[in-house]
């Protein structure tokens, strides 16, 4: 028995050495993501090549938090209320590429993860921008259509919700657009794939809330910047890297 005792206690042992080192790698990059061509867009210490959404500095509603990004809900705002916190990583800006985010969902959270975002004077990040859709599933209030569910282009393309972690856990979204070919895959299972600019595209937004923008409709930017929405919820992201293809 104490022998059998010693090998669970090793096994243990070993598992939390294991976990610990995952920890340890929260917003770094292995040896062979770098040879790959993977660079992070978040260092867990610091905002930097970040801004708002057609503003020049961080919205006050974004904070790291255990080397995450922060967004949470503005002292003068309801939950569920935006307080203009759209944010863009300003760095550069990007048109074939594979991008890989982490992130995580208080109770009732809505966000979103935006790419080819090109900055509209006066309208929000999602007018002319493909939407990656964070929800929690199960209670967030727009979680009756299937489209408006994680990881689905909002409004547009559902994902299978049951590829989604419970609130609170960390989820991980890859998002890859190669010459208008886009995938979403969500925790290693693809979810989403369609092409930008084709009629089929058309078709999708003539169908979709996003009829009646300009942004959408007069066509999506072939490059532009990777974006973070601001709901008025709190949510995390983190390990936020890409490579360009």
């Amino acid at each position: 028995m104490k022998k059998y005792l010693f090998s669970a206690m090793l096994v243990g042992l070993s598992l939390l050495t294991t976990f610990q080192g995952f920890s340890q790698s929260v917003n770094q990059l292995s040896k062979k993501e770098k040879k790959d061509g993977w660079v992070l867009l978040f260092d867990g210490k610091s905002f930097d090549g970040w801004r708002q959404y057609n503003g020049t500095t961080m919205p006050a509603n974004w904070t790291i938090d255990d080397q995450a990004m922060k967004v949470f809900t503005a002292p003068d705002k309801k939950p569920g209320q935006g307080s203009n916190g759209d944010i863009i990583f300003a760095g550069k800006k990007f048109k074939n590429f594979e991008l890989s985010i982490d992130w995580k969902v208080s109770k009732m959270a809505n966000s979103g993860i935006f790419y080819n975002v090109r900055e509209v004077p006066g309208k929000p990040v999602y007018y002319a921008a493909p939407e990656i859709q964070v929800l929690d599933n199960v209670d967030a209030t727009d979680n009756k259509v299937a489209s408006h569910l994680a990881g689905s282009l909002y409004d547009m393309i559902p994902a299978d919700p049951k590829t989604v972690k419970p609130t609170g856990e960390w989820n991980t979204i890859v998002i890859r657009v190669e010459n208008g070919n886009v995938t979403h895959t969500q925790n290693g299972t693809k979810v989403v794939s369609y092409t930008l600019w084709t009629p089929e595209w058309d078709a999708m937004v003539a169908n979709s809330k996003f009829k009646d923008f300009p942004g959408f409709t007069e066509g999506i930017s072939k490059e532009g910047y990777i974006g973070l929405q601001d709901h008025g919820y709190d949510v995390w992201f983190r390990n936020i890297k890409i490579r360009e293809l």
